[in-house]
């Protein structure tokens, strides 16, 4: 055989396994992003004290991320970038939302479930929003909008802020579901409304005792943030919302399709109040945290089983991560710190919920796409943010110009066909502090983290802090005055990336 016919021989072979490698069509797309779920919370990252199968087996088949982040370590910043493909500081507004806050992703723009429903996916939230409704004064008694369907999904059954929140009802398709027209709902965060009994003035009336915060209207025997009245028959029942919100989802996908669907399925679970199911209560060895981890997994488990029933699982990409590291006390005495036993919410990493260090936004990042991913770990480093345009290049299109400005293309790294991941990352809770490498630098006029609304970063609060995580995953030993050219660049590329309206803009 000439060279030239082995030369062909081998392009055809080299051909033909990328033609078994890739799918045939664009997969069906589930993002599950769980809520202050730990590096250290799930079996697959070394839990013991808690059992999660469902995500162990997710794990087991797919691929397990060792670096994957949020792009912030609270709530609602990590779903404006999750959504968006922009760190959540290059806009103002994107704290912590209240309950009757205006949407803070402006229609029009380019969104995850936009271009997807541009690669003609049909497309559907379902769980936890926190994205704020509305244009800042909403009549919860009519069509609410504008909302999920105005940043591109056509279908939505959400929770409108958390469940430590008022208003304490789901939303349908911009609708308060199971309203009664004459229980008109009335919504405060600044005085109160109605006549509902509070925290405050009634703290006999509370199931679940409070540790700060939360004591306003009392719904379900439960305080909340805010207050509200009305709406008796729409009000949920927190013991039974893993229940509603997955039998949701499951429906979503069960549905016979002629086009593939994406699915954002964000559970409440296991932020705060933490109120699992009877079936769950007692069946951790970590108390009612633990027990909220079990009913995470269980609805895990009840999309995955959905998927096989269907014979789904092998065009169906899913994702599973958490928008931030964990939280014990977060208002609510519900026992996480006392009942711990052992267990560690953040594994070996420093830091929790509110925090720059890595346990406040490293957390559990798997994918799965059973005959597409192959099975195994991968240790490079990649955000949660960066799915906008990972997930827009599977669908093989392009992304628009200004689209995701600071998402980068890691769908090769997603799908396990690629090593490499980002080359930096900025970390971000109030403040800012950035990951280049092995290195991670905190400037020193960061306030760290946060207990109890108060910075908590330790002693070296008022000095830069430097870590190789390679050395020192845990961020103990403070190694920048003996680094201080690695200090200065990290802080400059920082600054950089500051200043520049995209990551992209960059050398």
């Amino acid at each position: 055989m000439g060279i030239f016919s082995v030369f062909g021989f081998g392009l055809f072979l080299a051909q033909l396994v990328t033609q078994q490698a890739l799918p045939k069509s664009p997969p069906n797309i589930i993002v599950i992003l769980a809520d202050d779920i730990g590096y250290g919370d799930l079996g697959c990252y070394g839990a013991t004290r808690v059992k999660t199968p469902n995500l162990d087996r997710l794990a087991n088949t797919g691929l397990r991320f060792t670096d994957g982040h949020s792009a912030s370590s609270t709530c609602t910043p990590t779903r404006y970038a999750l959504l968006t493909g922009q760190y959540p500081w290059r806009k103002q507004g994107t704290g912590i939302l209240p309950g009757d806050a205006p949407l803070i992703i402006e229609p029009g723009r380019h969104t995850m479930p936009s271009l997807l429903q541009n690669a003609g996916y049909e497309t559907a939230c379902v769980g936890k929003w926190h994205l704020g409704l509305g244009n800042g004064s909403i009549d919860w008694n009519k069509t609410i909008t504008p909302g999920p369907k105005e940043i591109g999904f056509d279908y939505s059954f959400i929770i409108p802020a958390t469940g430590d929140r008022t208003p304490c009802v789901y939303v349908e398709n911009g609708k308060v579901a199971g309203l009664d027209p004459n229980d008109p709902i009335e919504v405060s965060y600044k005085q109160k409304v109605g006549n509902d009994p509070t925290g405050r003035e009634n703290p006999d009336l509370l199931k679940m005792k409070l540790t700060q915060g939360h004591d306003m209207t009392i719904v379900n025997g439960i305080s909340r943030i805010g207050y509200m009245s009305g709406g008796k028959s729409a009000r949920w029942i927190d013991e039974d919302m893993a229940d509603t919100i997955t039998q949701k989802a499951v429906q979503f996908i069960e549905k016979k399709r002629e086009k593939p669907f994406f699915l954002y399925f964000a559970t409440h679970d296991i932020h705060v109040p933490r109120v699992p199911h009877k079936r769950f209560v007692g069946t951790s060895e970590c108390g009612t945290r633990g027990d909220a981890i079990h009913q995470l997994d269980w609805s895990v488990g009840e999309v995955m089983k959905i998927l096989e029933a269907k014979d789904l699982a092998k065009n169906t990409l899913v994702i599973f991560s958490s928008d931030n590291g964990p939280v014990l006390d977060d208002g609510y005495a519900d026992g996480a710190v006392k009942d711990l036993n052992g267990h560690k919410p953040a594994g070996a990493l420093r830091g929790g919920k509110y925090s720059l260090y890595e346990g406040g936004h490293r957390v559990p990042f798997i994918a799965n796409w059973q005959g597409t991913i192959q099975p195994g770990v991968s240790s490079a480093l990649i955000c949660q943010m960066d799915l906008l345009a990972s997930l827009n290049s599977l669908t093989g299109h392009k992304l628009p110009e200004g689209a995701g400005p600071d998402s980068f293309d890691l769908s090769t790294a997603l799908t396990g066909k690629s090593a490499k991941g980002r080359t930096h990352l900025v970390s971000h809770t109030r403040d800012t502090g950035i990951r280049m490498g092995d290195w991670k630098y905190i400037p020193g006029t960061s306030l760290g983290g946060f207990k109890k609304g108060k910075a908590s970063k330790g002693k070296d609060s008022t000095k830069d802090e430097l870590y190789n995580l390679v050395d020192d995953l845990g961020e103990s030993k403070n190694i920048a005055e003996e680094n201080p050219g690695k200090t200065r660049e990290l802080k400059n590329l920082m600054e950089k990336i500051l200043s520049k309206p995209s990551s992209k803009e960059l050398p």
